[in-house]
């Protein structure tokens, strides 16, 4: 295969951040869209000079096409992922993989019975100095674990709610938690590992949405570290912060700005130099437009060579459970224990 061509499920505002990306790549192809919305459809089909389809299942018969990116509402993500899947597409969903986890195990099944991959875009773990934190995790520079932590102070006000049906609906979207945090509480499982048992609390406070607004979340790990997540789509009057933050006997590292794309502190026992210049100087971002090039990157690597992507269905399905843990704490008022 010289090149992978893609197609796009969904014309929303990430399907474009997808399109110009593949745009970038010189082993990828945007082959074709759909969308439900013929405006839409026929505006991003002009624009990026592709095949357009208001019918999801015609476009899975084009035979062009090697993967399926699933742009649409989260709570549509797994059926359009089996069904791409059933086709013999690969497939790449975007966050979260599904709004619960019967449906991610269907999907992750699903897609392992047919033989494609299946990846979920988790931008982050692909930046430079998340790789190079997690690389000091696993070397144990933290020496013991005490704790951490994963912020997300934002805004999404009633216009962004009110701009798709679909946007704060339980069943169709999820709330911060799920649509807005679960970025950095994918890094914070990636960082810390397994989670034994969590206590939350979530509010409907500032917005006229179905699902929560804002989120305080305890988390005891595995390993016996303490966490704490908090996340809010209500903070005034434009994003604040994304942060994430690890502690230990030996080290601390604090990634914040306002989409946690800026290293605020990177300080290890027995070092000399300041370590947070050291990144600085090196240039180190994440935006996510480069984050989902590496994404692409990484997906049209696994289906040339037949490997595995980096965060695969089962790997993507571990933040998830995690929210859904969460919800289900902030509603029995209960403790919620993992196995």
């Amino acid at each position: 295969m010289a090149g992978v061509r893609f197609g796009i499920a969904g014309c929303g505002r990430i399907a474009r951040v997808h399109a110009d990306e593949i745009l970038a790549l010189p082993q990828a192809e945007l082959v074709a869209v759909n969308d439900i919305d013929p405006y839409a459809l026929r505006d991003f089909a002009a624009y990026y000079n592709v095949k357009g389809y208001c019918d999801y299942e015609e476009m899975l018969e084009d035979q062009d096409l090697d993967v399926i990116i699933i742009c649409t509402p989260s709570g549509l993500h797994a059926k359009m992922g089996v069904m791409a899947a059933c086709s013999g597409r690969h497939v790449l969903v975007e966050k979260p993989l599904a709004l619960t986890l019967a449906d991610a195990d269907m999907l992750v099944n699903t897609c392992e019975k047919a033989g494609v991959i299946l990846a979920v875009v988790m931008q982050k773990r692909f930046c430079r100095f998340f790789q190079m934190l997690k690389s000091a995790v696993d070397k144990g520079s933290f020496g013991i674990l005490s704790h951490a932590g994963a912020t997300v102070r934002w805004n999404r006000d009633e216009a962004y709610y009110a701009s798709n049906s679909w946007r704060g609906k339980k069943a169709e979207d999820g709330g911060v938690m799920m649509n807005q945090a679960i970025h950095i509480v994918d890094i914070l499982l990636w960082l810390m590992g397994g989670v034994e048992s969590v206590f939350a609390y979530t509010a409907t406070r500032c917005r006229s949405i179905e699902a929560e607004d804002v989120g305080v979340a305890v988390l005891k790990f595995r390993s016996g570290a303490l966490g704490v997540i908090e996340a809010a789509s209500t903070v005034y009057p434009r994003n604040l912060e994304q942060t994430v933050a690890v502690f230990g006997e030996k080290g601390t590292v604090v990634v914040g700005g306002e989409k946690a794309e800026r290293v605020m502190t990177w300080r290890f026992s027995g070092t000399e130099e300041d370590d947070r210049a050291v990144c600085l100087e090196e240039g180190m971002s994440c935006s996510g437009k480069s984050g989902h090039r590496a994404v692409l990157r990484d997906m049209v690597k696994a289906i040339l060579t037949g490997g595995q992507p980096a965060v695969d269905g089962r790997e993507g399905r571990k933040a998830l459970e995690t929210v859904l843990g969460i919800y289900r704490s902030a509603e029995t008022g209960m403790p919620v224990s993992f196995r």
